[in-house]
Parts: structure tokens; C-alpha cells; sequence
């Protein structure tokens, strides 16, 4: 039984994991090895539908998704160059890394998708959220970032998150408010579902709303009652409901998780750690680059 630790502790472990379990009132950093079990499945039997859930970060490489999916990216930044594909036994599959049975539909026809399925409220995901933006970074021309956010953990304020990032994309603003989203939960705490003093949840009643989150999204000249309208859309809660569709058909079971191509999962804890998460990254898209 792992040992329960304060919101705080589990932030700065490195190979932290905000778990599916949400029988506690804290997130539950798991130990490497139980961060993702070889053994998951995917709780869909067929594919389900691909999930307009790109929003890119400012350094990000990016491309516009189809007309449909409501997404807006980010100006792309330089492609870094392609990596070869060379299979040296190093990457072992189901223990670095897991296939996705069935391979899940992705929303960039032409581009292969790298996913990161995250909360700005995880601890986990905080720590790991400069790693990705190093593996933004390092993709190649004929790859894109994306962002799952996940809704797991009701009883951490999740779905308030999940909602917020689908009204942001929708409104075009994700790439400016994506580092700052993070630093409002983690950092000044005025999006916090966290003391962050004590180290522990707040009352319910002290958690903060939609109405909160649209005021910090004012801040970047969106209308609160906009916001508000199109995070309570049904658009929105569409969204919502196929993202956690995709994410148990990937057979995701914590986060922060990584996505390659609907094909491809792991952790930071299966790939070995922050650097191995990125080289691995590089590794399974020219994997798929070169159809192997």
C-alpha cells in the first residue's frame, strides 16, 4: 500500500502519477513501477471517435486540425529535424511502452499525433509539464501535439478543468493560457482546489468555479459571460464525454500519460524518467514515420 503524502510531496516526486483512484480526498503519487500497469486494457472494444483536443503551446509545433473539431493551434514553431528510425532493443514493448488494441482514430490526418492526457490539476502533471514542452519541441515537421484533458478525479475539482480547457480551445485562446493555467493552480493559487499552504483539499465550498475560471481568462480579453456560455455548451459537454471516452480506450489509468499516434502509451515511470519520456517520444514517432 503505498504511503499517502501531502499534495505538496507529490508534486516534486519525478516520477509522480495522479492515479485513477478517487476514493481519497488527495491525489496519490504512484511508485514507478504501478504508474502504468502492462496489464491495462482498453475499456472500449472498437474505436472510439477521435477527440478534437489539440491545443498547442506557444513553442509548439502544430497544424490546423479539420474544420469540424473546433481547434485552434498555435503559429508553428521551427520542425526540429526527423529522427531515423533505428531499433537498437532498447525500448521494450510492455515494459516502456504498451499498445493501444484497438489503435484509437486520430484527428490530424497526414500528421502523427503525440498526446499528452493531463489535469492542470495533477501535481504530476505540473512537474512533468516542462518535459513536454521539451517533447513539443522536438517533433518533427510531420508530427503534432495535443492535449487530453482528463476528468478522473471529481473529487479534486477535475471536470472543472477539463471543461475550462474545451472552452478555452473553443474561444482560440488555449495557447496563450496553457503555462499560465498550470501556475494559477501551482503557483499563485488562485485557481487552487489545494491549500497549497497546508497542503491539503479545500472544503468543496471553497473550490473554485466556472465563474472563477472565466475571470482568470479575462485576463487574455476573453468575455466572462462568454466563457461561461460556451464552457456550459453543449459543445462543450460533448467534448468532454468523448474525451473520456478516448482516454478509456487508451486504457489510461493515470496521468500524466503519453500518446503516440492512438497507437502508443506510457509514463514517465515505464520510460525511465523526465529525459527517457523524450527520447522514447522521438523513438515511437519515427517508429510510425516508418510504418514499422
Amino acid at each position: 500500500m503505498l504511503k499517502r503524502l501531502p499534495i505538496l510531496c507529490a508534486a516534486l516526486l519525478a516520477l509522480a502519477a495522479c492515479s485513477h483512484d478517487n476514493g481519497s480526498g488527495a491525489a496519490q503519487p504512484a511508485a514507478p513501477a504501478a504508474t502504468t500497469s502492462a496489464a491495462a486494457t482498453p475499456a472500449a472494444s472498437s474505436p472510439v471517435p477521435a477527440v478534437a483536443a489539440t491545443a498547442t503551446a506557444p513553442a509548439a509545433s502544430a497544424s490546423t486540425a479539420p474544420a469540424a473539431s473546433g481547434t485552434t493551434a498555435a503559429a508553428p514553431a521551427p520542425a526540429a529535424p526527423a529522427t531515423p528510425f533505428v531499433d537498437t532493443g532498447k525500448w521494450v514493448e510492455g515494459k516502456n511502452y504498451f499498445l493501444i488494441d484497438p489503435a484509437q482514430p486520430t484527428s490530424h490526418p497526414g500528421k502523427i499525433e503525440v498526446t499528452e492526457v493531463f489535469s492542470y490539476a495533477c501535481p504530476a502533471c505540473n512537474a512533468f509539464h516542462d518535459t513536454v514542452d521539451q517533447i513539443a519541441k522536438s517533433l518533427p515537421a510531420d508530427a503534432v501535439m495535443n492535449y487530453l484533458p482528463a476528468s478522473f478525479r471529481p473529487d479534486e475539482n477535475w471536470p472543472l478543468f477539463q471543461r475550462a480547457f474545451y472552452a478555452a480551445q473553443a474561444l482560440g485562446v488555449v495557447d496563450k493560457t496553457h503555462d499560465a493555467m498550470y501556475d494559477a493552480v501551482w503557483k499563485s493559487g488562485e485557481l487552487a482546489s489545494y491549500d497549497l499552504k497546508a497542503g491539503k483539499l479545500k472544503p468543496k465550498e471553497a473550490w473554485p468555479t466556472i465563474d472563477d475560471v472565466a475571470k482568470f481568462y479575462a485576463k487574455y480579453g476573453v468575455n466572462p459571460q462568454e466563457f461561461t456560455g460556451i464552457a456550459n455548451s453543449f459543445t462543450v459537454n460533448t467534448k468532454m464525454k468523448r474525451a473520456d471516452d478516448l482516454m478509456k480506450a487508451y486504457g489510461v489509468d493515470s496521468t500524466p500519460t503519453m500518446v503516440v499516434n492512438g497507437k502508443y502509451r506510457f509514463t514517465a515511470a515505464t520510460a525511465g524518467g523526465y529525459a527517457q519520456s523524450v527520447e522514447l517520444t522521438q523513438w515511437l514517432v519515427a517508429k510510425e514515420a516508418a510504418g514499422k
